[in-house]
This record gives structure tokens, C-alpha cells and sequence, in this order.
């Protein structure tokens, strides 16, 4: 996508991340305007100054109007009803995204017509601390940038919001709503529950009246580095997703009743064991994908997918799970007298190719791998 090919975009919240999405964009996208919109008019008088947003608009049905496609950056508990009216006052045309970090109460919200419109996204990236006034363009640089879309999303929005999120510098990758809420309540908002219990746990000791909390090394600090952080940001996340983080939760507190078990039986077999797993997997976390040698060279997969609703979140999201990346993507929809359009993917390397080409095809698709 380049700026002579889009509409305006707009930006619903200008703090960090929406504040960043603006930069990012106009750095990269140069000549696009990007209206902003925030319940803060200071909020938006500092997006304005940074140069994070072209123009301000006084609501979010304004910053939306004429646009090709709009982000909201608000709280994830007020992103379901600011869809539904962003996208009631939006073009036909007009694709509709969020930031959130909870993705299947808000496709629930919306009903089927609006679905085909709004297309989830979650980038993983931040910071620790909020506003405008800590954007950066360079935020979602190599980052991954989650996409949810329902079966009912319209392929050619879907590919403008993949478009938008490769000119962010992200890379888009495809998921399932409800996995990429299972991921976030295991790998961000436990952790962030943990924390937090941790240092009220350490706050509210005082063994023989010494506070727990000065006596702490570098090895707690680490691990409650992001305890208290933007208290109603994080009520509302954990709210948001409440039901996986609640499935969570249970294991980890069975987890941890295994470990009081084992000591109370004092068996250092099982701790030792219990020990070297987590070694074991925290050296599968540090270890990068590897990367192929022909990776220097784009290879097209061409799949033949039919003309029914849904195929291409399918293939996208299949494609996804198996952590296999699409650097771009062009469909040609079927004739009125053809059975099938085709989908061209680019990804990089001749592996990426031949897993995605298997794939497809022991899901049913005709699919062919063509190099550069």
C-alpha cells in the first residue's frame, strides 16, 4: 500500500499506541492524513504537535467519515461499542481494526454484516509508559502484529490492513481469536497477575517485624517489574478476558499446589525434575527461529481457494498457527463462470514455501510454490 492508494486513516485514542500507529504511518507512508480523535483535547493537541496526526476531529463518527481505514486505540473494555458505532458511520468500504490485547469479546459484539468490516489486530509491543508524549515511530519494528479476522471478513480488507501493518514495520501474522486470547492470558496478563500478588504478598510480610520488600535482590525486581502498572488499563484487560485468564489462573495455582506437595514430602527428585523443565523451556524462549539461507528470496505459494465466505481467514489463520509468515498477499477472485480465484502469497524461503504448500494441501486447496 502506498499513501496515493489510501484514503485518510484515522486513529481512534492518540496515546501510545495510537499515538505511535500515527507516526509510524506518516513516517512511512508519506503524504497520508491521518485524523486523530481522543476524549482528551489535551490528548490531541499533543498528537497534533508531534505530528502524530494530520488533522483532529471532535468524535470518533468524524475522524471516521470518508476513511479507508480506522484503528482504535481506546481502552479494551470500550472497544465493542466503539466498533459497532465507528463502524455504523463508516463508508461500506471502510476497513475497522483495534489495538486490543482481548480479541474474542469483541468479535462476539458485532453481528455478521459488521464482521466483514472489522478486522481485529493486536500488536505486541509498548511501553512502560503511557501517553502520546512517549510515542515512537520505530514502536512496532519487527514486532509481531496479531491479526483476528472472522470468517465473515471481506478479503480485500484484510489485505489493506496486512498492507498497513507491513508498512508499520510489523509483522502480520494470523490467528484465531480465541488461541490469541488463550496465548495473551499465559504469556502477558498472567504474568501481570502474578506480579502483582507477588508484591503484595512481599509488601504485607514482615517476618520478625522486618519488611520483606527492602530485602529484595534483582532476581524479584525482575520479575515484578510490571506489578502496579496503569492500574485501570489492566483491570480492564484482565476483565476483557476474564474467561482464559480465569482457565489460567486455575492451572497455575494447581501448578504451584504441586510444589507445596512436593515439599511438604520433601522429594527432591520431583523438584529437580520440576527445575530443569522450566531450563529446558526457557532455552527453547531464547532460542530464534532459524532462518533459512535461501530466506533472501521471496517464493510465491499460488492457492486455488473457492468463492465462499471465510476462505481467507482459513487460510491465513492456518497458516499463522504453523508460525509460517506472509510478507504479502494478492487475491484474484473467482469469474462468475469459475469454481475457484486464487490467492498468492509471498513468504521467505524455499522452507516457509514447502511447509505452507503441504499445508494447503492436506487441507484440501490446490496449491503450487513458484520461485522469486
Amino acid at each position: 500500500m502506498t499513501a496515493g492508494q489510501a484514503g485518510p486513516v484515522a486513529v481512534v485514542g492518540v496515546g501510545l499506541i495510537g499515538g505511535s500507529l500515527g507516526l509510524a504511518l506518516r513516517d512511512r507512508l508519506p503524504g497520508l492524513v491521518v485524523r486523530g480523535s481522543d476524549p482528551s483535547p489535551a490528548a490531541l493537541r499533543a498528537a497534533l504537535g508531534r505530528g502524530a496526526i494530520s488533522t483532529a476531529a471532535d468524535s470518533p463518527e468524524a475522524a471516521a467519515a470518508g476513511c479507508s481505514a480506522v484503528f482504535l486505540a481506546a481502552p479494551v473494555g470500550e472497544i465493542p461499542a466503539l466498533a459497532r458505532r465507528v463502524l455504523a458511520a463508516s463508508g461500506p468500504d471502510t476497513l475497522v481494526s483495534d489495538v486490543g490485547s482481548a480479541k474474542a469479546g469483541v468479535l462476539a459484539a458485532l453481528g455478521p454484516a459488521e464482521r466483514e468490516r472489522f478486522v481485529g489486530g493486536h500488536p505486541v509491543c509498548g511501553g512502560e509508559r503511557p501517553g502520546v508524549e512517549h510515542a515512537r515511530a520505530d514502536l512496532f519494528e519487527r514486532a509481531t502484529y496479531f491479526l483476528t479476522p472472522a470468517p465473515e471478513a471481506r478479503p480485500d480488507l484484510y489485505r489493506r490492513l496486512h498492507a498497513l501493518v507491513l508498512a508499520l514495520g510489523a509483522h502480520p501474522v494470523a490467528i484465531d481469536a480465541a488461541v490469541h486470547d488463550r496465548l495473551m492470558a499465559m504469556v502477558s496478563h498472567l504474568p501481570h497477575v502474578i506480579a502483582a500478588a507477588l508484591i503484595r504478598q512481599a509488601a504485607e510480610t514482615t517476618p520478625s517485624g522486618r519488611e520483606a520488600l527492602r530485602s529484595a535482590g534483582p532476581s524479584f525486581r525482575d520479575l515484578t517489574r510490571v506489578a502496579g502498572s496503569n492500574p485501570p488499563l489492566w483491570a480492564d484487560i484482565l476483565l476483557a478476558n476474564r474467561e482464559a485468564l480465569g482457565a489460567v489462573v486455575a492451572d497455575h495455582a494447581a501448578r504451584l499446589t504441586e510444589v507445596g506437595e512436593a515439599l511438604r514430602r520433601g522429594d527432591r527428585a520431583w523438584l529437580e525434575a520440576f527445575i530443569q523443565g522450566a531450563a529446558e523451556g526457557r532455552e527453547r524462549l531464547r532460542q530464534e527461529e532459524p532462518v533459512p539461507a535461501e530466506a533472501a528470496g521471496p517464493w510465491r505459494v499460488v492457492i486455488g481457494v473457492p468463492n465462499r465466505v471465510g476462505v481467507l481467514s482459513e487460510v491465513a489463520t492456518a497458516l499463522g498457527h504453523a508460525h509460517i509468515n506472509i510478507e504479502d498477499l494478492d487475491l484474484r477472485p473467482a469469474g462468475p463462470e469459475e469454481d475457484e480465484g486464487e490467492l498468492e502469497l509471498t513468504v521467505a524461503g524455499a522452507d516457509a514455501a514447502r511447509r505452507a504448500l503441504d499445508l494447503m494441501s492436506g487441507r484440501g486447496f490446490r496449491a503450487r510454490v513458484e520461485e522469486g
